[in-house]
């Protein structure tokens, strides 16, 4: 039996220049950082008393005699891609719920990737877990979703992750103290907006829009630059990063007209409003979590009256996809 931990995500900067559509002519950079809410799944190898070959378990519990019959696009084309002939138990749980912009669905491929691989014996690097799951995801299952979800799931950490032209991706760990990443943290206030969505429905428009977003994707492109100066500089400055942080927002969301929509432009004020610096919603967008950047000394009197949304607290983390249990010897 092994028992792998995944962290989800908030992507700060650059998102949209990680889709390959984009990235593969013209580049892309983004800013995110893993956090400490986590995916747990727990694989072993199916005893063979049973009716069935594999046991799928999560919201919904399925037992099939073949992979192909799995109705779970994931757990059907990461067995397969892994060319898995024993019999499998995958139970799935987390911390937060699934399709909410925390990029839950790669961190999902990513854990079970990085168990299966435990359960044969492998030890692969973060870099190979990532381009596997960017390969099922992109290719295998031919979802709409880009490139960091998978890299910084598997990586962890707070970083700048680099998307070049050949494909390459190049994960930076920002260069700074860690009492500035502790400010960064404290800066950030995480909220669930009480509405889930699929990502990948969201994207298809984006991705349907890319070639006519030529400004705006290089205009956050230019953001991205902006903040890692500021981020790794001698200068730090909140107010900057959060001045960034609504810029970044406000082009985002212009890239499709579904990433945003009536009620989650009315919680956004509020929060701005409340007294944010800036904010954006979380993942592709009409739903999930959105995060506000807020003076520490002000939280208080901002979480009194932005009270709407439940609340989150949450800590960066920087171990990525990891092996907390394995017996599989």
């Amino acid at each position: 039996m092994v028992i792998s931990r995944t962290p989800f995500r908030i992507s700060l900067f650059g998102g949209g220049t990680d889709y390959p559509i984009w990235y593969r002519k013209f580049g892309g950079s983004v800013i995110s950082t893993s956090i400490n809410k986590y995916c747990y799944i727990v694989t072993r190898y199916l005893p063979p008393f049973f009716p069935y070959k594999y046991r799928i378990r999560y919201t919904h519990r399925e037992t099939t005699l073949s992979i192909n019959q799995i109705r779970h696009p994931a757990v059907k084309e990461t067995l397969n891609f892994l060319n898995i002939n024993s019999g499998i138990e995958m139970v799935h749980t987390s911390d937060l719920p699934a399709m909410s912009g925390l990029g839950s669905s790669s961190s999902f491929t990513v854990g079970f990737l990085n168990s299966l691989y435990a359960l044969l014996g492998k030890s692969v690097s973060k870099q190979q877990l990532a381009r596997d799951a960017i390969e099922i995801e992109q290719n295998k299952i031919k979802e709409n979703v880009g490139s960091q979800d998978q890299t910084i799931a598997a990586h962890g950490g707070l970083n700048r992750i680099l998307f070049q032209k050949n494909g390459k991706i190049i994960v930076e760990p920002l260069a700074i103290s860690r009492s500035r990443i502790q400010a960064l943290e404290k800066y950030i206030l995480l909220f669930f907006t009480g509405f889930q969505r699929r990502a990948s429905d969201i994207s298809a428009q984006l991705i349907k829009n890319t070639p006519n977003k030529f400004n705006e994707l290089h205009a956050l492109s230019k953001i991205t630059a902006k903040a890692y100066e500021k981020l790794t500089g001698t200068n730090f400055s909140a107010q900057t990063l959060g001045k960034l942080l609504h810029e970044n927002w406000i082009i985002k969301k212009s890239l499709a007209s579904n990433i945003s929509n009536q009620l989650i432009d009315e919680i956004y004020s509020e929060g701005i409003s409340a007294g944010a610096l800036g904010g954006k919603l979380l993942g592709a967008g009409s739903g999930g979590f959105i995060v506000f950047f807020v003076e520490p000394s002000m939280q208080k009197k901002f979480l009194r009256k932005f009270n709407k949304l439940l609340h989150v607290p949450f800590a960066f983390e920087k171990t990525g996809s990891s092996i907390i249990y394995n017996i599989s010897d």
